[in-house]
């Protein structure tokens, strides 16, 4: 408990909109990293980022229940502020916002976000109302915040397409793609890896892997044909995993796509109960 008083006091921790506005009133480049906490390397990145390009850093903790679809991946989502504190502590973050939901919720009537058919793919399609979800509360944290760049990362590339298409405009505000960050075993950082028992976390570096590899195969040719398939049934047989989606698709647009080149492999899968996606 001393301990995370002394970092209280060192850095400025903000519960509610008023001590938010108060303390970031004569801020005008702020950078802000919106995170669900139990903070890893990949947050890391993103929060040195931030402090390279902007005057002053501001990072959210909120797990945020209305894009979860399951309430037991709710509860069950990995937490620990006192651990990130000390993580943000040590980056020399300037401000964190630990926010209450009715603070976010009660603090704007904004229209429901509602995603257009052509934006149903990938997860949007596997998670219904998960978009919706992550685009409306990062919208009003946005509102709340002001900040003039958010940083986001590769990892989750389809939230950060939708995002900077919904919200970036909207809140005069500039979405700054970050690289994904990758352990050792080249699987893309995720709090969900926390989960992962070690077998389990081997097998994922295994498939991480196989894809990477696979990636440098495909855009080396001009057309993939039926490829993204075939993988598809070779990681099933090879791993026995249960896969919701492995599609190549341009990044600029998300569309399907043919070549290698200017495109990604999307891909969903579960190891057991734990979803985990990727891109590459």
């Amino acid at each position: 408990m001393f301990y995370l008083l002394y970092y209280l006091i060192q850095m400025k921790i903000l519960f509610n909109k008023n001590d938010l506005n108060e303390a970031l009133n004569n801020v005008s480049n702020l950078g802000f990293v919106p995170t669900m906490g139990s903070l890893h390397k990949g947050h890391v990145s993103l929060i040195k980022k931030s402090i390279k390009d902007c005057s002053k850093t501001i990072v959210s903790i909120y797990v945020n229940p209305k894009q979860f679809n399951n309430k037991n991946d709710f509860d069950n989502y990995p937490r620990n502020n006192k651990k990130d504190l000390l993580i943000l502590k040590k980056l020399k973050v300037n401000y964190v916002y630990l926010p209450r939901t009715q603070d976010i919720y009660d603090s704007y009537k904004i229209n429901k976000i509602k995603i257009s058919k052509k934006d149903q793919i990938l997860c949007a399609n596997f998670r219904r109302g998960h978009f919706e979800g992550v685009i409306d509360v990062m919208n009003r944290l946005t509102k709340i915040i002001k900040p003039k760049k958010i940083f986001m990362g590769e990892k989750d590339f389809q939230q950060l397409f939708l995002v900077r298409k919904f919200i970036s405009k909207k809140n005069h505000c500039k979405i700054i793609e970050c690289k994904t960050i990758r352990n050792s075993g080249k699987v893309a950082l995720s709090s969900r890896n926390l989960l992962l028992k070690n077998h389990e976390l081997i097998k994922a570096s295994k498939i991480a892997q196989n894809l990477i590899l696979f990636k440098k195969i495909i855009d080396n040719q001009k057309e993939i044909g039926n490829l993204i398939k075939l993988k598809k049934h070779e990681l099933i047989k090879l791993f026995n995993i249960k896969i919701e989606y492995l599609e190549l698709r341009n990044k600029l647009n998300l569309k399907l796509s043919k070549k290698g080149l200017n495109s990604k492999i999307f891909f969903a899968y579960y190891i057991n109960r734990i979803r985990l996606i990727d891109n590459f």
